[in-house]
């Protein structure tokens, strides 16, 4: 619609039409053979997602949600490490306060390399469980996911991976890597509605879920329902959403997951060269194990500029970009490039970006929409 702002958010994305359209309809049982059919199309296309065999379980609460039903069911009363260089690694790290014995935190600055060394060392020391998450978009970083999971196999530790804004727009391998519970959230990379989340477990995994978990987010229970013929979950489900997320699976089914995955790359790599042949920087410190994100560019805004000023030159031209969170804010500004979204999408979004570091006063080199046009044409 006309009056409908295009988001260029590292989440929530714009939602096609055909997954708006399956929630405009009658409700259905949730108990029911058709709802157990859309839960097995999306766990069919969760798990190449996923790069797994094992059965997405799917929870209706947002991927905070898949977050702590991870933390609590696995390193609830145990010794917990967490990675941390972004927001989201600080979120993990404050889940696992609330259920380990003892979480140990592994800082490093906001978009900054892992501590890998001082991994080794906690889980010398005892640890039982890690956590990291993979694409970290309050900073821009992609993480080494293979890297921690060979660490935590080696000291036998449980490996939790956020993976909500990875999984669907760029490549995960979690039975490969040694992830041992994985989570993703619906309006990231999936195109979905906010408000559902999936966690896979390893069989290692579930030999080790610990007593008494949490009520509503009780894996073994979510497991029990999703065995069940048809599948079912342990609690009334946000049916809506679930028909919305099968529809957005299905859509990536057709385009193929590979495909899927080479058009978010292109769109990074586009972004990235804009950024460059605006003069400015990129936020995120890589070496040669951690990369730029491959669904959302951090990039350090204008000396002297103004955040709110800065994106709302680009929010009056109808799109939405993201500022810094905390201490990043007036810092830098953040491009989402994940979900449905391509060439045209994006193209406008960087058109707009342009004309604000135009308008901060920044002296442009070039023009990043022409450079990113080259790559995306």
């Amino acid at each position: 619609m006309e009056d409908e702002l295009l988001l260029m958010l590292p989440g929530p994305v714009p939602l096609p039409e055909r997954v708006r359209g399956v929630m405009a309809r009658q409700a259905i049982n949730h108990r029911g053979a058709e709802f157990g059919s859309a839960y097995a199309d999306i766990a069919r296309v969760l798990k190449g997602l996923f790069g797994t065999k094992n059965n997405p379980l799917v929870i209706s609460g947002s991927g905070t949600a898949g977050m702590e039903a991870a933390v609590s069911n696995l390193g609830k009363g145990r010794r917990t490490a967490h990675l941390i260089n972004g927001k989201f690694g600080e979120r993990m790290y404050t889940i696992g306060q609330k259920y380990a014995s003892e979480a140990c935190p592994i800082k490093s600055e906001w978009g900054a390399p892992l501590d890998l060394e001082k991994l080794k060392s906690v889980l010398e020391d005892g640890c039982e469980v890690v956590t990291m998450v993979h694409n970290e978009t309050s900073a821009g970083i992609l993480n080494p996911a293979g890297e921690v999971g060979k660490i935590c196999r080696k000291h036998d530790a449980l490996f939790i991976m956020d993976g909500v804004t990875s999984i669907g727009g760029d490549m995960v391998l979690a039975d490969e890597w040694g992830v041992d519970a994985a989570v993703v959230g619906s309006q990231k990379c999936l195109a979905a509605p906010a408000g559902l989340a999936a966690v896979t477990v390893s069989d290692r995994a579930w030999d080790r879920i610990v007593e008494n978990p949490p009520y509503y987010l009780d894996l073994p229970a979510y497991r029990k329902n999703a065995a069940k013929d048809p599948m079912e979950t342990p609690f009334t489900p946000a049916v809506p959403l679930f028909l919305a997320l099968r529809e957005a699976c299905l859509i990536i089914e057709e385009e193929g997951i590979d495909n899927r995955i080479a058009r978010h790359r292109r769109m990074a790599g586009a972004v990235q060269k804009a950024v460059k042949a605006w003069g400015l920087d990129m936020f995120p410190k890589t070496d040669s194990l951690h990369q730029y994100s491959n669904t959302v560019t951090a990039a350090c805004l204008p000396a002297g500029t103004n955040d709110k000023d800065f994106r709302g030159t680009v929010k009056k031209l109808g799109i939405q970009i993201a500022g810094g969170q905390d201490h990043l804010k007036d810092k830098i500004f953040r491009i989402g490039h994940m979900g449905a979204v391509s060439a045209p999408e994006l193209l406008a979004a960087l058109a707009a970006t342009e004309f604000a570091v135009k308008k901060s006063g920044h002296q442009v080199k070039e023009s990043g929409v022409m450079t990113a046009a080259e790559d995306l044409g």
